[in-house]
Order: structure tokens, then sequence, then C-alpha cells
């Protein structure tokens, strides 16, 4: 009975909904669209709508989790290639200046007449109490103690300690303990360089300046090479600070011309300085030239004064009278000295003057001509007489 009771129910409410239906979609809006259709329009509008919006926030959620995932992965991709591009750029620029370093001390060791050797910097000092570098050279290459070390820029010091095979400890000029033999390049003013440990102040200090020498800032001080250790006219310096002292001595402060916390390569002299004479460092066409000029006519000199030599033969010694003995042999009957009877034949002698080897370049001398040959004395009175 029930079940007779729900079916007419829904059959009833089927049929008020499709003539409902069926109404609406023959009755007419104001604005000329049917009932029905505005109806559903506006309903499957609104579940559009509805459905947009849930696709909608889940593609935000995906944009902004899921898909983040491949971009922060891609990220630290392009990251890690910028880091190893950036590197291998600081190589690149480090081989060039590098490179431009090694250029540099290969032009100062062409232009420097000196025997000298090239050195790496491969460790520097750790306590900093000493102000010490170590180089990649020692006496396995002829290197001693108090060698002086330079550079393109100028002095760097010298070598400390009998060096080991492979290596070697070299003082930097700026340390308190170092010193050299300075003059002021513009003046001619000689003093002593030394280490200045101050913070603040150069790293280097002039002393033993007279308050009546001309110094003035700005001036260039070189190696005077009286120390025994650093070759004459390298650089070390210019005034940085010039003050009256209360004594004799002025008080005055140089600023390096190295850069020491930048030295890569050095050249190690091996010869010993030299205390007179032009200075090596002075690299100037007319310099040079001049240098040049007075080697060749010296060589020329001495070569002019061994051709003198070797064109003039020595004079053999005169007999004791003015005239051969005229002794003949015993039991000739003639009087005179019992001597031979003839002098001894004639001797020639080699000049002894040897004609000097020619300096490169230069031309040799014309050959010496020969002495001339000595004409036989004649015979003595005696022999005539007994023929």
């Amino acid at each position: 009975m029930l079940e007779i009771h729900r079916r007419t129910g829904y059959l009833l409410l089927a049929t008020l909904v499709a003539q409902v239906i069926l109404i609406s979609a023959q009755v007419k809006t104001t604005s000329g669209t049917r009932v029905l259709q505005a109806v559903t329009f506006g309903v499957f509008s609104q579940v559009q709508l509805g459905t947009a919006w849930v696709f909608g926030g889940v593609r935000s959620v995906w944009d902004g989790y899921f898909a983040l995932r491949g971009a922060h992965e891609e990220n630290q991709r392009l990251r890690g290639a910028l880091a190893a591009s950036q590197v291998a750029l600081l190589e690149q620029q480090a081989l060039a200046q590098r490179a431009v370093r090694l250029e540099e001390v290969l032009a100062l060791r062409e232009r420097t007449p000196l025997q000298t050797i090239a050195a790496s910097v491969i460790a520097g000092d750790a306590t900093g109490i000493f102000r010490t570098l170590t180089i990649d050279k020692g006496s396995s290459s002829g290197l001693r103690k108090d060698m002086a070390v330079i550079a393109p820029q100028g002095v760097v010091g010298r070598i400390v300690e009998p060096p080991p095979l492979y290596a070697a400890k070299v003082q930097l000029i700026i340390d308190q303990k170092a010193a050299a033999g300075a003059i002021i390049e513009r003046s001619g003013v000689g003093g002593v360089v030394v280490g200045n440990d101050r913070q603040g102040e150069p790293q280097l200090m002039l002393d033993f300046v007279s308050n009546l020498s001309d110094a003035k800032v700005g001036d260039r001080v070189v190696t005077s090479g009286l120390d025994g250790i650093f070759p004459r006219g390298v650089t070390i310096g210019w005034l940085a600070r010039v003050d009256k002292g209360s004594g004799l001595y002025r008080r005055i402060w140089v600023s390096p011309a190295v850069d020491f916390a930048a030295v890569s390569s050095v050249l190690v002299v091996l010869e010993p300085p030299q205390k007179i004479g032009p200075s090596p460092a002075d690299t100037s066409a007319a310099a040079v030239a001049a240098g040049a000029a007075r080697r060749l006519a010296a060589e020329r000199a001495a070569a002019a004064a061994a051709a003198r030599a070797a064109a003039t033969p020595e004079a053999s010694p005169p007999p004791a009278s003015g005239r051969p003995s005229t002794a003949g042999p015993p039991g000739s009957g003639v009087p005179g000295t019992p001597s031979s009877a003839a002098p001894p034949p004639p001797v020639r002698r080699p000049a002894s003057g040897v004609p000097a080897r020619p300096a490169p370049g230069q031309e040799s001398p014309a050959p010496p001509s020969p002495p001339p040959t000595e004409e036989p004395a004649t015979p003595p009175r005696a022999d005539r007489n007994r023929r």
C-alpha cells in the first residue's frame, strides 16, 4: 500500500516538473528569452563558476608548490653553473696576471747586466713576527746566504740562512731587522734604509741623513751598493714624509716601491754588487750606448797597445868592445885574447809582445811585420891572413 502511495507521489512530482518545464519553455520573459532557457543558463553558469573557482585554486596550489620544486632544482643548477663560470673566470684572470708578472720579470732579467735567476714565491711568513718569503730555488741553483732578491718594481730583500737544496728564505726589506745602503737619486744624499714596524706609518725609514741635506717628498730612493748585498741603482721607494730631527739627522719615512702582499715572482742576483761605475738599473738608451762605447774604446786601445808591442823586436845586447874580436885560434900567432875565431851566429829572437785576442764584433789588428834579418859579421882578420 505504501509503495503504491510512493509511486503515486513520484509520478505526481514528475508530472508537475514536466508541466513546469513545458510552461517555462512556452513562456517568455520581458527581454524575449524563454524562461526555461534563462533558468537553465543561470543554473549552469553558477555551476561553471564554482567549477572554475575550484580548478583555479587547484592550479594555484600546483603552480605555487608542486611546480616550484622543479623551479628550485633548476635554480640550484643555474647557480652551480654560474659559480663554476665565475671560478673559471677567476682562474683565467689569475693566469693572465701571472703571465704579466712573468713578462715583467723576464724584461727585468734581460735589461739587468747581472747574472740572475728567476724564482717563484711559494709561501709567506705565518707568524707575522718576521717578514719573510719562501722561494722555490735553493743551493742546487747556486743560491747562497745574503744574495739580493729583486722584483720588477724594486728591492724585495735578501736571502737569510744557508738555503737548502730546493728552497730559500727571503727577509723582506720592510722587516724591522733589515737594512740596506741607499741614496736619494735627485740629490745624491746617502743613508741607510731600515724597516719600520709602527702601525699607521710607511714601512721604511731612511736614517743618517743630515738636517742640512736636500731631501723632498716624492724623491726616489735607490740602493747605493755599499752594503755588499744589493746592486747599485735598484729602486727602494719614494720619500713619503720628511721632518727635521731634534739631533743631527732628519726623520724620513719611505714608501716601498714593491707591494709585498702581491709578490709572486722574483729575481735572485748571483753576482756581488758593483760599488763603482754606472748604475745597473740605468736602462735608458743613452746610458746603454755610452757604456757600449766605453767598452769598445777600451778594447780598441788594448788591441792597439798589443799590436805596437808585437811590432817592436827586442834588441840584441851589443858586444863588450866596439868592434869584433880579432883573436885567432890557439897557435896562429895572432895577438889577442884567447877567444873564438868568429862570433856566434846571429840568433833571431821572436817578438815578446803577443797581440790580444780581438773583442767580439771588432776587427782584428794587422799582423806585426817580421823583424829585420841580421847580416853575418865580417870574418876576423886572422882568418884572411891564414888564407
